[in-house]
């Protein structure tokens, strides 16, 4: 597809606005002040309220053109989340929540609603909060039990809702000046905005937490908060799932770009620590126990969560739609993978990375949420194992089929960037969908979990090929670092692949004959050849990253 026909910004344009985030740590952002709010648990409302203001306008980046703001696309909204994510992601999740509030005004809300709440925003004037999760409900939007009664006057006419329940763990909810809520009405589920200070509605004292401290979450109670018809967004009751159904595909893959960045951030921290500190007479970059189990994994595994965010993130841009399922393969893996990075470098850092001043506890600490919000992790696996497995049997094998195909052929045109080891990991995959579903496994929510994975590495493997072929024939000047984290990453899918192809074929329902021939049909043996040669590749990705 032409350039042209996506929507977002210019190259040029999102990069501005990226160093416009950059500039933020000289002066809002400082280092000084991310400690101190992290450690006194301070929501810095004066501080993002400032970021919203004329000067720096941040919240301009996701407002449509048409209604005040800049028009930016998922790819530009990534990476500047990814950017504030580096910084602070307490701060970031302040910001996101914002976009978040917004999205069902985004995606459904008539063209006067728009103008009128958009405009709010992007004037400046407005925190917003995303009303769903409850209490007893988490992400199943299903059983909510927030209750929306429709008033109406003496002709009959439904003039308003009067809104009753209770919502938790809501980001910036102590501070919004309005909320979009999610209630079930007559009709069904549908988004209401509550503005701050309606009669009934209560916004709560925030929640004290073990991360992300710089950030606001606070529970919210509705007692017979009228709220006036044309607050109902898009006009019409019963849509509120069809709306929140259309965001997940986005907001997951924000969320993973979040996740992301605090992950590069760690690493960011470690990687110059590796050169500077000396031990046994030499520094810890040119130790392999140190490079090759804390360090280059999670290089090649962020780099791998990079490439799949801006895949889809393209995609989102040039309007396709129904991509939930990849929305909830860019978080899963992603935050599972920055979650692990940050783990890694405390223990890069010894001593030190337990120490709140060298930020990487801190990291740690505020990366976890990221495989809990929007969804769980094990969320995630349920959404990925039961729609590829659907696709997969309904396509009759063609979906992975493609990727293996694709691969193949890439594989000709750059040999050396692992492609041949995920074209075989996406045949094996295909097989094992088969076999689980033959046998009925796909009854058991283990196997389920087993074969997202597989699907998640497959899926996400092939883009950080894809990304390597692009650059090895544009010639660029990271196309070989980017080779051999392909292929490092290739032998971690295959590896992956395989072991779970074995737990499904052993689970215990299959004879033991069966099973191994199952293991030769996925051509096991010469799958686990992807880690041929992966202690060099490590060597060379070292080399290039601690420019040794």
């Amino acid at each position: 597809m032409n350039e042209n026909a996506y929507r977002g910004l210019d190259l040029e344009s999102r990069q501005m606005v990226v160093d416009t985030v950059r500039q933020l740590r000289k002066k809002l952002l400082t280092k000084e002040n991310i400690l101190e709010w992290d450690k006194v648990e301070i929501f810095p409302e004066a501080e993002i309220r400032e970021m919203l203001g004329p000067e720096i306008g941040l919240q301009l980046l996701f407002i449509p053109e048409d209604f005040g703001g800049m028009g930016g696309g998922a790819r530009d909204c990534c990476k500047v989340v990814q950017e504030m994510a580096k910084i602070c992601l307490g701060v970031a999740t302040g910001f996101f929540a914002i976009q978040l509030g917004a999205d069902p005004i985004l995606v459904g809300a008539t063209d006067a609603q728009k103008e009128k709440w958009l405009g709010r925003i992007a004037e400046g004037n407005s925190l917003v909060a995303y009303a769903v999760t409850e209490p007893g409900a988490g992400s199943n939007l299903a059983s909510l039990k927030t209750k929306a009664v429709p008033v109406t006057n003496g002709d009959g006419r439904v003039t308003g809702y009067k809104i009753t329940g209770n919502k938790q763990f809501i980001s910036t909810g102590g501070y919004a000046d309005f909320v979009t809520v999610l209630a079930e009405a007559p009709e069904g589920h549908t988004f209401f905005i509550v503005e701050k200070g309606a009669p009934g509605f209560k916004q709560h004292k925030g929640e004290e937490k073990h991360g992300i401290r710089a950030s606001n979450t606070s529970p919210l109670t509705f007692d017979d908060v009228f709220v006036p018809i044309e607050n109902l967004i898009g006009g019409e009751p019963g849509k509120g799932l069809k709306q929140s159904n259309v965001v997940f595909g986005y907001t997951r893959l924000m969320v993973a770009s979040m996740a992301l960045g605090a992950g590069e951030a760690a690493m960011e921290i470690a990687i110059p620590y590796a050169k500077e500190r000396i031990q046994f007479g030499s520094p810890l970059s040119e130790k392999q126990g140190y490079t090759h189990k804390l360090i280059v994994p999670n290089v090649v595994r962020l780099a791998a969560a990079d490439a799949y965010i801006d895949e889809i993130g393209e995609l989102l841009d040039s309007k396709e739609e129904d991509l939930q399922v990849e929305g909830s393969i860019g978080k899963l893996f992603t935050t599972e993978a920055a979650d692990r990075a940050a783990n890694d470098c405390i223990q890069a850092l010894g001593g030190y990375g337990y120490i709140r001043e060298f930020g990487v506890e801190k990291i740690k600490r505020d990366v976890k949420i990221t495989c809990i919000y929007e969804g769980t992790s094990e969320i995630q696996q349920s959404i990925i194992s039961t729609f590829r497995w659907k696709s997969s049997r309904k396509s009759k094998g063609e979906f992975y089929g493609r990727v293996a195909a694709e691969m193949e052929r890439l594989g000709v045109e750059v040999p050396d960037a692992g492609c041949r080891f995920y074209a075989l990991a996406a045949r094996a995959l295909n097989r094992t969908i088969d076999l689980a579903h033959n046998h009925r496994l796909t009854r058991q929510q283990t196997i389920m979990f087993a074969l997202a994975d597989m699907m998640t590495y497959v899926e996400v493997g092939a883009a950080l090929a894809r990304k390597a072929v692009k650059l090895t024939q544009a010639q660029a000047a990271d196309a070989e670092k980017y080779r051999a984290m392909a292929r490092v990453f290739a032998g971690e899918v295959t590896q992956l692949v395989g072991e779970n192809a074995l737990k499904i074929a052993s689970s215990g329902d299959l004879e033991a004959a069966a099973a191994q021939q199952h293991l030769t049909e996925i051509a096991y043996t010469e799958m686990l050849a992807g880690r041929t040669n992966w202690a060099k590749d490590m060597d060379r990705i070292a080399d290039i990253i601690f420019e040794r």
